[in-house]
């Protein structure tokens, strides 16, 4: 995975840096968010608290390409200093033939930086009007905030890319398990898909 050496400064002047000025998170009257358990003067003896090296791994030349689509995170979740800060941000791996499921970020928009392989990358509008495009490294795309969209390896090698958000946690709600996941009557999807229950039965077998 070294070829991955380049992606924090592509990333950090070219992605996070234009999503910050168009924050969305809310504003706070303090510099930052101290995290409950820790105090000013813990945070000052340190600095840890700004620093995040959840993603060294991709780094390591010992680490092994996933074999399904793999999404490595840096949210407030995952990097806390993040909160309140309106930037977060993902490394996005696709193997020959994957796919990252239509799915929605209801608090950011997403910009995203293609580092190796091709993508096919679509978003649907509010009017059911699908935008795709196939991208090639060094393309990006953005996909509009609360907006419907997806991303699939097309090429003849794996894929690689980068997406900043203008929120400490965009969030991802994923159609597919929304729908067939989450509990909802199975006659309430039938309906709604104007299909029969045995088939909603055997599509939620996979959930």
């Amino acid at each position: 995975m070294s070829t991955l050496k380049t992606i924090l400064l592509l990333t950090f002047f070219s992605v996070a840096s234009p999503l910050i000025a168009n924050a969305s998170d809310p504003d706070i009257i303090t510099d930052f968010i101290i995290p409950q358990n820790l105090t000013l003067p813990m945070i000052l003896e340190s600095g840890n608290l700004f620093t995040f090296s959840g993603l060294r791994i991709l780094f390591d030349d010992n680490t092994p390409e996933p074999d399904s689509f793999t999404v490595y995170k840096a949210s407030a979740s995952e990097f806390p200093a993040l909160l309140s800060q309106s930037v977060s941000f993902a490394v996005l791996f696709f193997p020959l033939e994957t796919v990252n499921p239509p799915h929605i970020h209801p608090r950011s928009a997403e910009l995203l930086l293609l580092i190796n392989g091709m993508l096919d990358v679509g978003f649907v509008d509010t009017q059911n009007n699908l935008y795709t495009q196939t991208l090639q490294p060094g393309d990006m795309f953005v996909f509009p905030k609360g907006l419907v969209h997806f991303q699939t390896c097309r090429g003849k090698e794996p894929a690689i890319a980068v997406s900043g958000f203008g929120s400490a946690n965009a969030g991802t709600v994923s159609i597919p398990k929304s729908a067939f996941g989450s509990g909802i009557d199975d006659e309430v999807i039938a309906k709604s898909l104007k299909t029969d229950v045995s088939i909603v039965q055997k599509i939620k077998a996979g959930f």
